[in-house]
């Protein structure tokens, strides 16, 4: 199995070109788009994004993540594989809490080279080729080597900011639900949110924040769209409250 997590949207050519590999490469190869709506040129939010949602999927699945500001820079192609599972992708920090967070892992250089390689997609032209490669149980040219750091401060394990809205209007965070108890609320800009288990538990229109279904941390409006409500947006900060 292949899947896609990407920054491309929905709105251009780029994810039905890369669909147009696997169709010719490898037709009868289950294909899922994850995500394609990563916040634009944002790796942190990717690399924070990628291993919640990447957990529902089986083992053997290869993962072509294309969130990719520096492409045809000197940024390497890489393959990295982590609890069994494929990330192919640039070594850009895109797959360092991905490495943080698992058991035991690997990374490899990818050297082969297509017989055609645009400048500015490598999506398309050497990333999806080389998951076919993976998925098939081949391995292409490559070698070891170890991630790129994330440039700037090291990252933290669990970013206190807002990752993604989707379309609901509901608000992602990089904290993981898991490190957080009941009782602890969070401001986001001038207002405080508590937690509630579910939406039904908290009043129509009243805001919370709640462990969604991937294991993160997410703030929410009951019928409502907390995005707007709040007036949040990815890489707005979030601040734990102990009450």
């Amino acid at each position: 199995m292949i899947s896609l997590f990407t920054d491309f949207g929905h709105a251009d050519p780029y994810v039905g070109q890369m669909h147009a590999v696997f169709a010719r490469e490898a037709p009868d190869m289950p294909v899922i788009d994850l995500l394609h709506a990563v916040p634009d040129y944002n790796i942190r939010a990717g690399a924070y994004l990628l291993p919640a949602l990447a957990g529902a999927f089986p083992l053997h699945t290869v993962f072509v993540c294309v969130v990719d500001p520096g492409v045809g820079g000197a940024r390497l192609p890489v393959m990295f594989k982590a609890d069994g599972r494929w990330y192919v992708g640039p070594d850009n920090g895109l797959f360092e809490i991905v490495k943080r967070r698992a058991g035991e892992y690997e990374c490899r250089v990818i050297r082969w080279r297509p017989p055609r390689l645009s400048a500015s997609f490598h999506g398309r032209d050497l990333f999806a080729p080389v998951a076919v490669r993976l998925a098939r149980g081949e391995m292409p040219d490559s070698e070891p080597a170890v991630l790129t750091a994330p440039e700037g401060p090291p990252w933290v394990d669990d970013l206190a900011e807002i990752l993604y809205v989707d379309h609901y209007g509901n608000a992602m965070t990089g904290l993981r639900a898991s490190t957080m108890i009941p009782t602890q609320a969070l401001r986001v800009g001038d207002e405080v949110v508590r937690y509630a288990r579910v939406f039904s538990d908290a009043p129509p229109g009243a805001a919370f924040w709640y462990e969604n279904a991937n294991g993160l941390v997410e703030i929410a409006v009951n019928c409502g769209h907390a995005a707007v409500r709040l007036g949040l947006k990815p890489g707005d900060p979030v601040a734990i409250l102990e009450t």
